[in-house]
């Protein structure tokens, strides 16, 4: 009777292996041990150069003769004069070159952030990826290259391990960058923000354009003369239109407004470390203001600013309680404590 015919499964596929030889950047090198790989019957599949101190790494993804033993690839590598530091059972992924895979990475991060642990895992190739408190990180402690600390972030670390080769400079650079750009697409810098409000108001923190300059004129006439004040310590009533502009965009600066509906409600500005705050008087001790003031810390602390600055009237403390509901740090700076200071967190 005959037999159906088996179905081919992963177990089918010819071996592929990740191969890590360490050699002197000496032209011909890499010539030689592709000869040599070739007398073995190795398919190379794909080559990675990693610069290091001293030569090159390089990592190349082959598929070997059949049975090959690892030790007989070790022994060939070597007499090129080249030094072995790895070789481990490889797959599909590991075809994709280096910038692609890092791509690929941070696209899964973003579509689940609760997965940037298995996502580092992946990209750096880590036998584990795990998350710690920052106080337990000790990024001092590298056993000799195999382990890695990246961040703290909200009071977070990230602790990579690989025993099967050390980690190289440039796959950190790629690692940090990777966070680097999960951290931006979090915070959403360039986008629009919908706070999250318990009465279900659709409040947008948007930066602020020319378009709005109508609505942010509109904004000044609903204010009272005292928040008016406070903004300006001048007694302004109507802004007038050569502001506006300016208001919107600062030279050398941005601007954040609150938006309901199509009501500009609060703006805020940051020129430099110096930051603004104005607030609707019916919209106020609703948060508004701090929400205001956390996305512009956000925004300076993007461009590498640790703290940022602000006048206030004497004996005002209203800005000083804004800046502790968005976690800032206040030290006066002013003999007359008008001058505030806000200590960026981190």
């Amino acid at each position: 009777m005959p037999q159906p015919a088996r179905t081919a499964t992963a177990d089918d596929a010819p071996p592929v292996w990740r191969v890590r030889v360490r050699m002197h950047d000496h032209p011909g090198t890499l010539a030689r041990l592709a000869i040599r790989l070739a007398d073995l019957e190795c398919n190379i599949l794909g080559l990675t150069v990693l610069p290091v101190p001293g030569g090159v790494l390089d990592e190349i993804v082959l598929r070997p003769a059949t049975g090959l033993p690892r030790g007989h690839l070790v022994a060939a590598i070597r007499a090129e004069g080249c030094e072995c530091t790895a070789v481990i059972d490889a797959d599909v992924h590991d075809l994709v070159d280096p910038a692609s895979s890092t791509l690929l990475a941070a696209r899964r991060a973003i579509d689940d952030p609760a997965r940037l642990a298995d996502v580092l895992k992946d990209a750096l190739a880590a036998d584990v990826v795990t998350r710690v408190p920052a106080a337990e990180a000790n990024p001092g402690r590298t056993e000799s290259g195999h382990r890695a600390v990246f961040g703290p972030v909200a009071g977070i670390a990230l602790v990579a391990r690989r025993r099967w080769a050390p980690f190289v400079q440039l796959e950190l650079t790629r690692a940090e960058a990777l966070l680097g750009l999960l951290t931006a697409a979090a915070r959403n810098l360039a986008g629009p923000v919908v706070l999250d409000r318990p009465d279900g108001a659709a409040i947008v923190l948007r930066r602020g354009v020319p378009a709005d300059a109508g609505a942010v004129s509109d904004l000044h006439r609903r204010c009272s003369t005292a928040t008016l004040f406070r903004r300006y310590h001048s007694g302004v009533r109507t802004v007038p239109r050569r502001w506006l502009h300016r208001l919107l965009v600062p030279p050398r600066g941005t601007s954040v407004l609150a938006v309901f509906g199509r009501d500009v409600i609060g703006l805020g500005q940051l020129i430099g470390a110096e930051i603004s705050l104005l607030v609707e008087d019916t919209w106020q001790r609703q948060g508004i203001g701090t929400a205001l003031l956390a996305r512009l810390a956000v925004l300076a602390e993007a461009d590498g600013v640790t703290e940022l600055k602000a006048d206030c009237l004497p004996g005002d403390e209203v800005l000083a309680r804004t800046a502790a509901r968005a976690g800032l740090r206040t030290e006066r700076g002013a003999a007359d404590g008008t001058r505030l200071r806000l200590v960026l967190p981190g």
